[in-house]
């Protein structure tokens, strides 16, 4: 498969509702390298339910179906999964039950990164078992975060890819390659912080499927990057022409 490599970084406005889909296949591998051969510590994660309080085009519902009982989701915009419209930094419990939702055993979501700490401190307080981040690895640094969440949460698990996970803006194009890392942070009720993890090379391989090609856009990195190379030379020829 041909790659297109881009420096794709993560830095949105302050209103951007900031939507990065998550490749399928790197939740896969949270799911099966990490917490499924883990059950023994809690109930199997069939007999459990999760939520997805910002879905977008559900590329990372579509791998929790496959494991868990029940999966709900939902988000603050229509990324044309049809979600319930829903805005997580205000939900809690209450409202969920209230809405004849699910308060979930688990919570997996890939953040808007400026208000990441939001949704961090409304999950803690909903989910049941378990909460599962897809952040930056920069997100990892920083002496608020530390005092805010590290220090008095520290994380139970986290996971490393050996191999980058290459997202862009508003739709997964399994054809592009970015200079970006990204980790997997997961809290667990009652369980210690456990030595960190790294998923070994392959993991996109072992676990995408041809039915993923269904949530991909293939070529749109290619795409973005001549109109790109278009405008810059167009900016460039009125200049000499100014």
């Amino acid at each position: 498969m041909s790659t297109v490599h881009v420096m794709n970084q993560r830095h949105q406005a302050a209103d951007s509702l900031d939507y990065f889909p998550t490749p399928p296949w790197a939740t896969r591998a949270m799911l099966h390298e990490v917490l499924i051969p883990r059950q023994n510590f809690w109930f199997p994660l069939s007999e459990m339910t999760a939520l997805d309080p910002c879905c977008g085009g559900g590329h990372m519902v579509v791998p929790l179906r496959e494991v868990f009982r029940q999966v709900e989701y939902s988000d603050v915009h229509d990324w044309g999964f049809n979600p319930p419209i829903r805005d997580f930094t205000f939900e809690s419990r209450a409202s969920l039950e209230a809405d004849g939702r699910i308060v979930p055993d688990w919570l997996f979501v890939n953040p808007p990164f400026n208000i990441a700490q939001s949704f961090f401190d409304t999950a803690l307080k909903i989910a049941r078992r378990g909460v599962a981040f897809f952040v930056r690895v920069s997100w990892l640094s920083g002496q608020e975060r530390y005092s805010l969440i590290y220090g008095p949460n520290p994380p139970t698990f986290v996971v490393h890819f050996a191999e980058r996970v290459s997202l862009m803006e508003g739709v997964w194009d399994p054809e592009l390659s970015s200079a970006t890392d990204y980790v997997w942070l997961a809290w667990v009720d009652g369980m210690p912080p456990q030595p960190p993890i790294w998923l070994r090379p392959g993991m996109e391989k072992t676990y995408t499927k041809q039915s993923d090609m269904a949530l991909a856009t293939p070529g749109e990195a290619k795409r973005r990057l001549a109109k790109r190379k278009e405008e810059a030379s167009r900016v460039a020829a009125e200049k000499v022409g100014a």
